[in-house]
């Protein structure tokens, strides 16, 4: 039996797939339904791919990201920047090397979803099932740390899948056999297979801990046809950006700032995102009503938005969150000692990953029970998670009575 072959069986018996999923013939042709389509194209775990068409150039059959990037390079760029390219970085590498190998495979569904990147990480961490033997040429030795990679949305037993295509383009003409058209790459479902845990998964005082489509469905944005890509992939670009960038977060409020009466009042209204804001526990966004003055600067007042869950996930402590549409105010006197040149303004200062944080900093207080390379892993993520703080938006108003700025 060729090397690659036994590998691939390897694969397939670490994750417990169907023999049929070897074959080299491909299955039956996905249904055009969106719902059905996804059913099939989304099921846990992914089969692995099986050994490419022989009339497949080394190129084609690659599942490395930079191969795809050789005639899709903007897509390709596009990716590297985001955080699907990342998603498989120091913050959750640390915990691969102490959760149980059942475990660890819920996580990489999302976060690694090939067959061949969890053969891959299995071989690395010594779980039980690992191929014995390199991967074969297909599969580059790194894939297992790639994140969520192209062919993890579009590459299935080698034949691809993608959104209707633009005009000019014939998918059965295109390179690597032409590929599947589905209107799926266009309905928000596609993400909810990442972005949304079933009605019985894991809860946090009564609440799904990751609820961001049916935030959605319950919005107007998807009574308007808004759908998760018209926002995060604008034009189809593969950047899904988020609260991680300035960008995003101010596209997503809408501030007001006035002074009357001795009293400073901001208002923030979540009017561009079709979800709550933000979405998950994990970020914090901290809004600021700040003196300025000769004398320096003076926080007035803050306000929290965000959802507030202890490090064992058990319990809240508060959900400040914006659904879409809703607002936040602020409110503060203005001091008596306030120069005649000060100015008030509103600061909005984002967390990306506050629960990360605490989280990560609770068990660097356990350093003795790390072994050395956990520890290095554990570090790097929690220096990265406090480095993705940042102020996104700010806004400035005078101490003159009745003047109010907004954007």
């Amino acid at each position: 039996m060729r090397h690659g072959k036994r590998w691939l069986l390897a694969a397939a018996a670490l994750l417990a797939a169907v023999a049929a999923v070897l074959a080299l013939r491909r299955g039956p042709a996905p249904t055009p339904d969106p719902a059905l389509f996804l059913d099939r194209h989304w099921q846990r775990p992914l089969p692995p791919q099986g050994s490419p068409p022989a009339a497949f150039t080394a190129l084609e059959a690659s599942l490395d990201p930079a191969a795809c990037g050789q005639c899709h390079a903007s897509q390709y760029a596009d990716w590297r920047s985001s955080l699907h390219s990342r998603s498989m970085t120091a913050g959750i590498l640390w915990q691969l090397r102490l959760l149980p190998q059942a475990e660890a495979n819920q996580c990489l569904d999302c976060h690694a979803p090939l067959a061949e990147q969890k053969a891959l990480l299995a071989r690395e961490h010594g779980w039980a099932g690992a191929p014995a033997e390199p991967p074969p040429a297909y599969v580059p030795a790194d894939l297992g740390h790639a994140g969520l990679t192209c062919a993890g949305c579009h590459v299935r037993r080698h034949q691809r899948f993608g959104p209707p295509p633009r005009p000019g383009v014939d998918p059965d003409r295109a390179p690597h056999g032409g590929f599947t058209v589905s209107a799926a790459f266009e309905d928000s479902r596609f993400c909810a297979a990442c972005h949304q845990f079933p009605a019985d998964g894991p809860r946090t005082a009564g609440k799904l801990r990751e609820d961001t489509y049916e935030q959605w469905r319950a919005s107007d944005f998807a009574a308007r046809g808004v759908s998760c890509q018209s926002c995060h992939m604008p034009e189809r670009r593969h950047l899904w950006r988020g609260v991680h960038t300035p960008e995003m977060v101010a596209a997503a409020l809408t501030p007001a700032l006035t002074v009357d009466a001795g009293e400073v009042r901001a208002r923030l209204t979540n009017s561009g995102a079709g979800h709550h804001f933000p979405t998950y526990m994990v970020p914090k966004v901290y809004a600021q009503l700040v003196l300025i003055d000769a004398g320096g600067e003076r926080v007035l007042t803050e306000r929290v938005i965000g959802w507030q869950v202890d490090v064992s996930l058990q319990h809240e402590a508060f959900d400040t969150r914006l659904a879409p549409g809703a607002s936040v105010e602020l409110a503060a006197p203005l001091p008596t000692d306030a120069g005649p040149s000060a100015r008030a303004e509103l600061r909005v200062l984002v967390a990306p990953r506050e629960h990360y944080e605490r989280t990560f900093q609770a068990v660097l207080d356990q350093a003795d029970k790390l072994d050395r390379r956990t520890l290095e892993l554990l570090q790097q993520a929690y220096d990265e998670a406090r480095a993705s703080r940042y102020e996104a938006l700010r806004l400035s108003v005078p101490l003159d009575p009745g003047l109010e700025t907004d954007r």
